[in-house]
């Protein structure tokens, strides 16, 4: 059974950083992405930024130029170095895996998420 644990979240005021870390654990095949989304009171999930296990990175416009994201393809975690943090990119954010199960088949599972809130 995968399982996704995450840390970093925390308090921080506008202007400041954080780092986001995600250790998957579990029978993992190597053909996955691995991302962080984010989900504010009221709104929708929406995507951050992912990277393939290839390195192919995505990141949404809202966050582009101030977000990092890396992974450890040998130890299955990904990190999210946010910089500039603004009081919009407040939310709880989940980290996703998403990985082949088949050949047509893929499976997503998440982590519990971890609360990121920023002070104006």
């Amino acid at each position: 059974q995968v399982q996704l644990a995450e840390s970093g979240g925390g308090l921080v005021q506008a202007g400041g950083s954080l780092k986001l870390a995600c250790a998957a654990s579990g029978s993992i095949f190597r053909d996955n992405a691995m991302g962080w989304y984010r989900q504010a009171p009221g709104k929708q999930r929406e995507l951050v930024a992912t990277i393939t296990s290839g390195g192919t990175t995505n990141y949404a416009d809202s966050v582009k130029g101030r977000f990092t994201i890396s992974r450890d393809n040998v130890r299955n975690t990904v990190d999210l170095q946010m910089n500039s943090l603004k009081p919009e990119d407040t939310a709880v954010y989940l980290c996703n895996l998403h990985v082949r199960a088949g050949l047509i088949r893929w499976n997503d599972y998440w982590g519990q998420g971890t609360q990121v809130t920023v002070s104006s």
